[in-house]
């Protein structure tokens, strides 16, 4: 029997326990192939499984959820830092630069403990009109149709509703999408304040010390993700649109699902979005999963070394 493989569970885009998107990150030894990453992924249940390989002086990265390994994940990228940190391989400062099949994530640990950056594709948004079937869902959910609709290069379609709009009415939404939405819809609107019903304000959501200024939720059943509770590569696609809208430099995002979190959105020189967020550690553990390392000369391991090439 092999060694064990060092794994952890991240609670990413969260404070503390019991909220925000839960990650395994899995250590691996060598290359493995993706039917091995896939099955151990399906098993691990997490809305997505984060695999890191080291290659000379890189960090190699993919991700699996249950279903299907997908090119970008915030959240589990987050994770992945965060365990880098944990076990000691990554330092507050240090650079960092994850290699992806969506190619070169710079990333970083912050001075505060388990809280860091990613910096990921934004933007991107093509105005479409709203499907039909979509409009009458959220008139029915919600009481509101869409105040604007667009698709995007990342495959979601972004959905705008009135801030008074109940997102909370959308649970269970991904059993009646219909197939050109099942690999990502987001439904978004600006936070305005509400009365409380003993006349005060209600709070909020705050994330490190700022207001939200919007909130989201997201659904891919075609992913193998009815509903996800907090999605980086959400966030950094809408993030611009909501700087424009906004007049701000930068934004803090809000994703009121079950496990709620949230995180602060900046626009880089370079065109992409930098989400900084915290991480609850959950749980640390051996993996006995007895993986086939694969040799430098299979396709498995091209496999991996193609993220190299990819950025």
């Amino acid at each position: 029997m092999s060694d064990p493989l060092a794994a952890v569970l991240v609670e990413a885009f969260s404070e503390g326990p019991g909220s925000g998107n839960g990650a395994a990150v899995v250590l691996l030894p060598g290359p493995v192939p993706e039917s091995w990453m896939q099955g151990l992924a399906a098993s691990l249940r997490q809305s997505e499984t984060a695999f890191l390989l080291r290659h000379l002086d890189a960090w190699l990265l993919r991700w699996f959820t249950p279903g299907c390994e997908v090119p970008l994940c915030g959240h589990a990228t987050l994770a992945a830092l965060l365990a880098l940190g944990h076990w000691g391989l990554q330092s507050p400062g240090q650079p960092l630069r994850f290699q992806s099949r969506s190619g070169p994530l710079p990333a970083g640990l912050c001075g505060r403990t388990g809280t860091g950056w990613l910096e990921l594709p934004g933007g991107g948004l093509r105005p479409a009109e709203p499907p039909a079937g979509l409009e009458l869902l959220l008139q029915r959910r919600l009481g509101h149709p869409c105040e604007g609709f667009w698709h995007s290069a990342l495959g979601y379609a972004v959905a705008l509703v009135v801030p008074g709009a109940p997102l909370e009415r959308l649970a269970g939404l991904a059993t009646e999408l219909e197939p050109d939405l099942r690999n990502g819809l987001v439904v978004m609107q600006a936070i305005r304040r509400l009365p409380a019903a003993a006349g005060q304000p209600q709070p909020l959501p705050m994330v490190a010390g700022e207001a939200a200024d919007y909130r989201l939720r997201f659904f891919a059943p075609g992913l193998g993700i009815d509903e996800d509770p907090v999605t980086g590569s959400a966030h950094a696609l809408v993030a611009p649109w909501w700087m424009e809208r906004l007049g701000k430099a930068r934004v803090v995002g809000w994703q009121c699902s079950d496990r709620p979190g949230g995180m602060v959105c900046e626009a880089t020189s370079s065109g992409t979005i930098r989400l900084t967020g915290s991480g609850h550690l959950l749980w640390e553990g051996r993996l006995w999963a007895n993986p086939p390392i694969c040799s430098f000369d299979s396709s498995a391991s091209r496999a991996w070394l193609d993220l190299v090439c990819a950025g």
